[in-house]
């Protein structure tokens, strides 16, 4: 989540969900079930980031699709390319 963020294990792949997208539940349910590589778990309330999982990305952009647009991101920290594009 933006600006909540501690410090992240993650090499490749760095994942941020405004605010207004991670409290809600039923976009939290959504982005939990459309990755495939389970990056997303949502709670009663929230999506939170798996961070052991966030290197496991294919950059399928399932997530991005799931969300308004522009609220989810995909940074790719070894080109600084920020999807989407």
């Amino acid at each position: 989540m933006t600006g909540s963020r501690g410090v992240s294990e993650a090499l490749f792949i760095e994942v941020e969900v405004d605010e207004p997208v991670a409290s809600d539940p039923e976009l939290a349910a959504k982005l939990e079930e459309v990755c495939p590589v389970d990056i997303f778990r949502a709670t009663e309330n929230r999506v939170e980031l798996v961070e052991e999982n966030l290197d496991e990305c294919v950059l399928c952009e399932l997530c991005i699709n799931a969300a308004p647009a522009g609220t989810v991101r995909v940074l790719k920290l070894y080109s600084g390319e920020k999807l989407p594009a």
